[in-house]
Parts: C-alpha cells; sequence; structure tokens
C-alpha cells in the first residue's frame, strides 16, 4: 500500500530547522524529522504512550515491542523504531513480524541493502507457515485491515530491489507477493510494482498481463491510488483523473499516484512532462513516502549516469 505510515501533513523539504536528522537522502541531503500538525501530533503521542506502557509491562513480548516501534514510526521517529526493534530481535531472532518491520523502516530511512536483508529473513522464517491478518496502525474507514503478513513481507522486499533498481529480483519478490493477492487492495498494489518492473525490462506483454483482472468495479478499500493507476496503464483513466493538479501534492497517497504517473510518462516516450512531475515530487517534502522515495532513487541513478559512474 502507499505508505500508510508516513506522518501526514509534512510540508517543508526537510521538515523544521532544529528537528533531528533522521535520513540522509538518496542525493546526499540531510532529511529532517517530518514535521506534524499539532492534532495528528497529541493523538499519535498518546498512542505511543499507550504502547510504551504495555512494552513496559511485558517487556518479552514481541507484539508490545513492534507496536512501539510502529507508533514511533507514525510520528517521523525512525530511529528509535529501529532501535527498539534491535532490541526485540535480538531477544526474539526467529520472529518474521520484527525483521517485517524493521525492513520497512530501513526503506524510509533510505537504508536499502539493509531492508532487503531483513525482508529476505523474514520470507525465509515464513516460508512455509500460514500467513496471518496484520492489524493496522491507523485503521481505514471500514476498519478492515487488508494486509498480512506474508504479503507485505513480500510488497516491501520487491519495492526495496525496485528502488535499488533491481528489476529481476523486484520481479521475483511481487510475484511471490501476487499469489498472497487475496483481496482487490492486495491486487493492486503489489501488482502495480510488479507492472513498473516488468515495463522497464522491456517485458510489456508480461506488463499487460497483470492488468488484466483490474477493473473499474473493484471494491477498494484503501488502495486507490493504485488501482486508479493501474487504470491509467489500462488506458481507462486520463491522467488527470491519477493525479489532479499537481500543485496540489501534499500527501503520501498524493506522491504515490504522482510517481506512478512520472513513470508512465518515461516509460511512454514522454520524458520532459515526467521530469516535471518528478521535480515537483522532491520539492514537496513528504520524504518518507514512497513515491517520494521511488522519484529520489530514480534522479540519484540519473545523476550518476550524467556524471559517468
Amino acid at each position: 500500500a502507499p505508505d500508510a505510515s508516513a506522518p501526514p501533513n509534512a510540508s517543508a523539504p526537510t521538515g523544521a530547522v532544529d528537528a533531528p536528522v533522521e535520513a540522509t537522502s538518496l542525493l546526499g541531503a540531510p532529511l529532517r524529522r517530518p514535521p506534524l500538525a499539532p492534532a495528528a501530533a497529541a493523538r499519535m503521542t498518546a498512542q505511543l504512550d499507550s504502547a510504551r506502557a504495555t512494552y513496559a509491562a511485558n517487556p518479552a513480548s514481541a507484539d508490545a515491542a513492534i507496536w512501539v516501534a510502529r507508533r514511533l514510526g507514525y510520528l517521523g521517529r525512525y530511529r528509535e523504531a529501529i532501535a527498539v526493534l534491535d532490541t526485540a530481535i535480538a531477544r526474539h531472532p526467529g520472529d518474521a513480524r520484527l525483521y517485517r518491520h524493521r525492513g520497512h523502516r530501513f526503506i524510509t530511512v533510505r537504508e536499502l541493502p539493509r531492508a532487503v536483508r531483513d525482508l529476505e529473513r523474514a520470507a525465509a522464517l515464513v516460508r512455509g507457515t500460514p500467513d496471518e491478518i496484520e492489524p493496522d496502525g491507523q485503521p481505514n474507514a471500514r476498519n478492515q485491515p487488508v494486509g498480512t503478513l506474508q504479503s507485505n513481507v513480500w510488497y516491501h522486499l520487491a519495492l526495496a530491489h525496485y528502488l535499488l533498481g533491481d528489476d529481476r529480483r523486484a520481479v521475483a519478490a511481487a510475484r511471490e507477493g501476487m499469489k498472497l493477492a487475496a483481496t482487490p487492495d492486495r491486487l493492486v498494489s503489489q501488482g502495480y510494482w510488479l507492472y513498473l518492473a516488468l515495463r522497464r525490462q522491456g517485458k510489456d506483454a508480461e506488463a499487460r498481463a497483470v492488468l488484466a483482472p483490474v477493473t473499474r468495479d473493484m471494491d477498494i478499500i484503501e488502495n486507490h491510488s493504485y488501482h486508479r493507476l493501474l487504470l491509467l496503464y489500462r488506458r481507462e483513466l486520463p491522467v488527470d483523473a491519477v493525479v489532479g493538479p499537481v500543485s496540489g501534492l501534499g500527501s503520501p497517497s498524493d506522491l504515490s499516484a504522482a510517481y506512478g504517473v512520472a513513470e508512465w510518462l518515461t516509460l511512454e516516450g514522454r520524458p520532459a512532462e515526467s521530469e516535471t512531475l518528478r521535480r515537483r515530487i522532491l520539492a514537496s517534502g513528504q520524504w518518507a513516502s514512497f513515491g517520494f522515495v521511488a522519484a529520489e532513487a530514480d534522479e540519484a541513478r540519473a545523476r550518476r549516469r550524467r556524471a559517468g559512474r
């Protein structure tokens, strides 16, 4: 899914000037903790306090550690979240959930090889085991989780490989995820990265096959941006119906849609339009959004090519 754990209402490209640096961008810039709207910050801080109280009462609980890490992540405190998961993994080295969540956070802080290692470890641990629903930290409008542990492992692993430019491995991971796409939401979120990775390899026929089960009337709960993007790729929606005015970019889901349009424009031979949209994404400040990370990764590779590296 679009990175629902990216903090809402982050507006400045590097956050508040006195905020801690959480990461270094793939372009070499410091990424400061994203600012939050006061009401959202108060609500999520209260949720973190509750999770910490539960963890303090149950320090050996992997589940309690996961919830503290997730609540820290929603507040943009990614390094603290990783530290909590480090401790929990030392106690529970066989718990796939810990590697899945730490792998996600390594993507956020741009430590992509470490993300791959964690997510591959999670995939190995869950192999041959029953899947399980993964509860939402920020419930959707129906209060109905759409993700599972294993589908999220493969989703994030496909994404990490894609960000690294390893389209072959991205396709392999995404295909594993498609085997677990039991709901429309998972079908469109996993199919999105699979489609793009296949197109980047020039496997257009295989990419079109990914779009075959996508229809306008799918019952989508969360992943509306991915759904609209796949309809665009099927040529059933115009660009304006997917991303709207570029100047309106302001949320993680907006950036996910904008990146999907930018990449499609590139693949369709419209590089100037794609470049304009990518620049707007990178100026948006929503650096924790997967759409932003993907645009940043593309720009980093383009700069290396221009430099002859």
